[in-house]
């Protein structure tokens, strides 16, 4: 009896042992199959940084053909890489156009075309989903104007009642200050990002934003081309002149942040992406839904997956940034995004994923709407032959943002109330009333100075583009009165 005990529990005991060490192996081959797969996954999953500048028009840079700039650091960036030579905002305001490149959709859809309003939590960002799928993200530099503006205590009351202040809780490190301190907290981001994990972070800029302040980086105003639409004086060329300054030391900025990128040893597998916020505050910049207002300089470069030195004419839209991003990092693209992935233009820089490109402007900075400067209505669409611009304020004419108490700007309007202006300017920016609708040809009228609309041998361009604007903006909800009205007049009630 004590024998047949002894073996039962001689041989349970083996047979337990026998599946524990079952388990560890099993265990253990399915750590040798999947760590590898893991790490290859890692491997392939670039890092990404984004850096933005503030209030930068496109035809501003080096590689962008302006001769007036020394911008070596940027211009290298694109020999290395890939540059957009037809990137526009979804706005010509920071935070409506940055609101879009956050989440990848348009300003309407996500309700941030009132310039102070924080991003509703309930609107999802990219960040959001790279840190979901096992990414480290951040935020530093030039503040990202999404969490609310500078407010008075009223409004403060308000957001700290409502939690409307999100950020915080949208990415692991969100810091922001001066230029000098974007390169101090991107080093310390870099320093927490856990091992073995890929990183997004943006890094901001405030450079060329005014004021202008950058002296002993400002080129000769004696020796500048003036772009075309702009008068020649002399307090215009010292105003330009400060504004290129700004440029070339952003470009020395970014020079030392793309120096440390090296020494780090995160150049191989990092994604570096340039973009302006939109565009410079200049005359027809800043604030309008012409060229200068909404066309910025965009650049990527992915050592091994960006062929170096390539162009693309692609039309590519501030909020084709989400989906790019999310497309590399290997995330599914939220149904809700309806920015267009530009990842294919990488390896093929005549990839077209857009024919189209939509943008808005709404009201800027937290003051009342004592001009168009501070609030204004439009909304645009193009592709790469025509545009129409759609003012909805129409009876109000152009007032400049951020500039009109320049002594440039000042003489301008001396020169206009005295008849002592070229016609063409006093056009361009005094007119009491501004045209309902514009149609430009952007082959043969780039810098949008001869409004087609109305001209009947262009009635069916004007057509397919108010069309087009009219289905986009029921389809945002949007709150303008729609571009074609109803025919045939009010109805009668019945």
């Amino acid at each position: 009896m004590a024998n047949k005990l002894f073996t039962s529990i001689f041989f349970k005991g083996i047979n337990r042992i026998l599946c524990i060490h079952g388990l560890l192996a099993f265990v253990m081959m399915s750590i040798f199959l999947i760590v590898p797969v893991s790490a290859q996954t890692t491997a392939e999953r670039p890092n990404i940084i984004f850096i933005l500048s503030d209030d930068h028009s496109a035809p501003f840079l080096g590689t962008y053909g302006n001769r007036d700039l020394k911008t070596p650091n940027i211009d290298k960036l694109a020999k290395e890489g890939i540059q957009f030579n037809r990137a526009y905002t979804t706005a010509p305001q920071c935070v409506l156009s940055r609101a879009s490149m956050m989440t990848g959709r348009s300003v309407i859809d996500i309700r941030m075309s009132r310039f102070s309003a924080p991003l509703s939590a309930g609107i999802v960002t990219y960040p959001e989903l790279l840190r979901k799928s096992g990414y480290y993200t951040g935020i530093a530099g030039r503040t990202f104007h999404l969490d609310g503006g500078a407010t008075p205590p009223e409004t403060e009351e308000v957001f700290k009642k409502h939690n409307l202040r999100t950020f915080k809780n949208r990415v692991d490190f969100l810091k922001s200050g001066s230029d000098d301190n974007a390169l101090v907290q991107f080093k310390e981001f870099v320093s927490q990002v856990p091992q073995g994990k890929p990183f997004f972070i943006q890094v901001g800029y405030s450079d060329p934003h005014r004021v202008f302040d950058a002296k002993d980086f400002e080129p000769d105003p004696d020796k500048l081309t003036i772009p075309p639409g702009m008068p020649d004086t002399k307090a215009l060329r010292e105003d330009l002149t400060g504004y290129l300054g700004e440029i070339q030391r952003l470009d020395k900025n970014i020079g030392l942040l793309l120096d440390e990128i090296e020494k780090s040893g995160l150049s191989k597998n990092t994604l570096i992406v340039f973009m302006g916020d939109n565009g410079g505050a200049l005359l027809r910049g800043k604030g309008t839904l012409y060229d200068l207002g909404i066309h910025v300089p965009l650049i990527a470069r992915w050592p091994g997956k960006i062929k170096s030195g390539s162009k693309s004419e692609s039309l590519i839209s501030g909020e084709d940034l989400a989906p790019t991003f999310l497309e590399i990092a290997g995330v599914e693209i939220p149904k809700e995004i309806t920015g267009k992935s530009f990842r294919a233009t990488f390896n093929d820089n005549t990839a077209a994923p857009r024919e189209y490109v939509y943008a808005v402007r709404g009201a800027h900075g937290s003051g009342l709407p004592t001009n168009t400067g501070a609030f204004d209505l439009g909304r645009t669409v193009f592709n790469k032959n025509y545009k129409l611009v759609y003012n909805a304020l129409w009876q109000l004419p152009y007032f400049p943002v951020d500039f009109a108490g320049q002594p440039f700007w000042k003489e301008l309007s001396e020169q206009h109330k005295s008849r002592k202006l070229d016609p063409q300017y006093s056009k361009l920016f005094f007119e009491e009333h501004r045209p309902m609708f514009e149609i430009f040809d952007l082959k043969n009228d780039p810098n949008e100075f001869n409004n087609l609309a109305g001209k009947p041998e262009f009635a069916a361009v004007e057509k397919d583009l108010k069309a087009r604007l009219q289905e986009w903006m029921i389809v945002n909800e949007d709150y303008l009165p729609l571009p074609i009205p109803p025919s045939g007049g009010p109805r009668k009630s019945k």
